[in-house]
């Protein structure tokens, strides 16, 4: 980014609301799954489309606020939750829909847990338990972002070759995964933003990422949940495959560095890398030309 590009994104961060002025829409569309219906939540813009779009893809807690989520269990179009709805998304997802929102995006939240009965998201270190295997994101994830893709390209307001893919922790590695089964297609999502994924062979369908759209890793040094390391591992022999990767290192940054509440902005290193990150994510799906 030039200098004078930089200053325009800071200026554009000080007026970050940290939550949606209001309640994203609830949509619903087909997972790639062929059988579930997933349930999903969409900003949009305020301005007249077309528009290019991007798809938030949640972590293993889900996407509703965790002081909510602990009883809510199937969301769908026929059972819909009293507690775990587009009122009590977390704050972070909240705070990136109207972000994108805010600059020209429709940005698509979906919810592959609630529609499975999982709306109760996951606790830390809980990668190993069977109830996370039919909500898993090597096999059954990816197909809920490939259904979003294909949702949304049929919005009338929605710029079909612009959309973009953003996952945190879980997310993050289904966002990986992908890409990777996206590979040297050149007709799928057009880049990728994965925040603080596994990397492990657990999480990954390779070890080596081949894929035709770029990639941005935005890992925490001190991340407490997954390995930095092996994340930069993966980066390298992509790289070195012919992918097009980039990797953000932030120094002292923990998980969930992105999380706009106290407990993780009171480290000062979270409060910088989220400032950066929302700097670099903008100018990642920006700087590709149509």
């Amino acid at each position: 980014m030039t200098h004078r590009a930089i200053q325009i994104a800071l200026l554009m961060l000080t007026t970050l609301p940290t939550a949606a002025v209001a309640a994203p829409d609830t949509v619903f569309f087909p997972s790639a799954d062929g059988k579930t219906e997933i349930v999903g939540y969409l900003f949009r813009p305020q301005t007249p489309g077309p528009h290019p779009a991007i798809v938030l893809l949640h972590g293993r807690g889900g996407p509703y606020s965790i002081n909510v989520n602990k009883d809510c269990t199937l969301v769908s179009r026929t059972a819909p939750s009293a507690a775990c709805n587009a009122g009590s998304l977390s704050k972070r997802h909240a705070m990136w829909g109207q972000y994108w929102a805010d600059h020209g995006y429709v940005a698509l939240l979906p919810d592959s847990f609630g529609p499975r009965g999982k709306a109760h998201g996951f606790g830390r270190f809980t990668h190993d338990d069977p109830d996370r295997a039919d909500v898993n994101e090597k096999t059954v994830r990816p197909l809920d972002a490939e259904g979003a893709l294909s949702w949304l390209r049929s919005q009338k307001d929605v710029r079909e070759n612009r959309i973009f893919l953003q996952g945190w922790s879980n997310g993050g590695s289904t966002a990986l995964n992908v890409m990777q089964r996206q590979g040297t297609a050149t007709s799928g999502y057009r880049a990728a933003l994965a925040f603080y994924p596994g990397c492990g062979p657990a999480a990954l369908l390779a070890q080596t990422l081949k894929s035709a759209a770029p990639i941005t890793m935005l890992l925490g040094s001190d991340d407490e949940e997954v390995s930095p390391e092996r994340c930069q591992e993966v980066a390298q022999r992509s790289l070195a495959a012919s992918s097009k990767i980039d990797v953000v290192l932030y120094p002292g940054a923990t998980h969930d560095f992105d999380d706009p509440g106290q407990r993780r902005q009171s480290n000062p290193a979270n409060n910088a890398a989220l400032k950066d990150a929302m700097i670099r994510a903008i100018a990642a799906v920006n700087g590709l030309k149509d």
